[in-house]
């Protein structure tokens, strides 16, 4: 019989002569899917943190806020229905052998035209429909990209790729500096611009031919355990992400209550370098914790450092008197909230109590993205306003605090 060598990242064929991953993936692979997900951030960070609020700010003027967060909240409630429902139509395709990849390259169709309605919405109400016109069509494309996770990445690797989801964010936060830092560009160039770099992240994955993790052989945690562990981690993550939702839309505002001399346009492209900046830090933190916790598989310790540091740093914020100690506690806090949500992502992958059911109970666990936009308006709504947010900042710090030691409650995993 020849010798045949085996590279460790090739398939395997099932005995259906569907392709079946190996029990561990290439880093390719990994960076890959990061890539891709670093695209689904890039579909709405700019957006959401600097393009929209600079566009309802040269509409509505001082009434800017109000106007902001009957937007988000809008948009949160499109978001939340449709990453339930993409997420459901792509279980039904996988059972059918279809994939997910389909419902990704409809999102990502979707979304590009989404923004073409937001070039050309004029009034309050043409930008309210617009943002829900995108929310739906960007969760088409980040619903069935996640559950692509579920699928295809083993446990003993979600640590490393949750690790790597971090990338995301200082991709798309140079994406925006560069949006803003081009004053010559008009709103349509920044929004081809977005619409070329999510299509070329996303690509890669899309040729990617699935190939679905074998099905688990030893025991695991009942489902009625993992359903509640599943509970638990969906309240902390909702705390954590109440506090970086409300931070990451107004963070515009906010620093302009700290340096209120400068020009929007001005402060915009602050903003943008620096969130460039407290974005790339977590990324090496992220990715070494994540492979620590996958060699101690110990996922629970790591969040609930995370978390504190996240509170500290908004904290921080809050008792800021100019730009320098505001952009060091942001950064603090950046560093925290990034790490926690991205282990946080494997984590609670490996709590899914039904794998026919994926793409279903990640839309609800979404849930704890798309929900924090309907509450962190409100608490900006009542505890901010344009010249003050310290107040806000405590209340966001206690949030996350909570979000971390909520995770101490889980049984099922470490």
């Amino acid at each position: 019989m020849p010798f045949r060598f085996a590279l460790p990242w090739a398939a395997r064929p099932s005995r259906e002569g569907l392709e079946v991953a190996p029990a561990h993936r290439s880093i390719g692979f990994l960076l890959i899917f990061a890539l891709a997900n670093a695209g689904g951030v890039i579909a709405y960070l700019p957006l959401l943190t600097l393009l929209l609020p600079m566009k309802i700010e040269a509409v509505a003027g001082e009434a800017r806020i109000e106007l902001f967060t009957a937007t988000v909240i809008a948009g949160a409630i499109a978001a939340s229905l449709s990453n339930i429902l993409f997420g459901w139509l792509s279980d039904r395709s996988v059972a059918r052998g279809g994939g997910r990849r389909r419902w990704m390259a409809i999102g990502i169709v979707a979304t590009l035209l989404s923004f073409a309605c937001v070039v050309i919405a004029a009034s309050p109400a043409e930008i309210i429909l617009s943002i829900i016109f995108f929310q739906a069509a960007v969760n088409a494309l980040l619903a069935p990209l996640l559950a692509i996770m579920a699928d295809e990445i083993p446990d003993a690797q979600k640590g490393m790729a949750g690790g790597l989801l971090s990338l995301a964010n200082p991709v798309a936060s140079a994406v925006s500096a560069i949006l803003v830092s081009m004053s010559a560009l008009d709103e349509a160039s920044r929004f081809a611009i977005v619409s070329l770099a999510i299509a070329a992240c996303a690509a890669p994955l899309l040729l990617v031919r699935a190939r679905p993790i074998p099905a688990p052989t030893a025991a695991r945690p009942a489902v009625v355990m993992l359903r509640r562990d599943l509970a638990i981690v969906w309240g902390a993550r909702l705390l954590v992400q109440v506090a970086g939702n409300a931070l990451s839309l107004y963070l515009l505002y906010y620093f302009e209550s700290i340096a209120p001399d400068q020009s929007p346009l001005t402060m915009a492209s602050r903003v943008g370098h620096l969130l460039t900046i407290a974005y790339i830090i977590p990324l090496p933190i992220a990715v070494l914790l994540g492979r620590l916790s996958d060699r101690l598989n110990r996922r629970k310790p790591f969040l609930l450092a995370m978390a504190a540091l996240a509170a500290f740093g908004l904290v921080i914020m809050a008792l800021a008197g100019d730009w320098t100690m505001a952009a060091a506690g942001f950064c603090l806090y950046a560093i925290g909230s990034a790490v926690f949500l991205a282990l946080h992502s494997g984590f609670s992958m490996q709590l899914l109590p039904n794998p026919d059911h994926r793409g279903r109970d990640l839309g609800l666990l979404n849930l704890t993205n798309t929900l924090p936009a309907l509450l962190g308006p409100l608490l900006t709504w009542s505890l901010a306003t344009p010249r003050d947010f310290d107040t806000l900042m405590l209340v966001l710090a206690g949030l996350a605090l909570c979000g971390g030691l909520a995770i101490l409650a889980v049984r099922g995993r470490r």
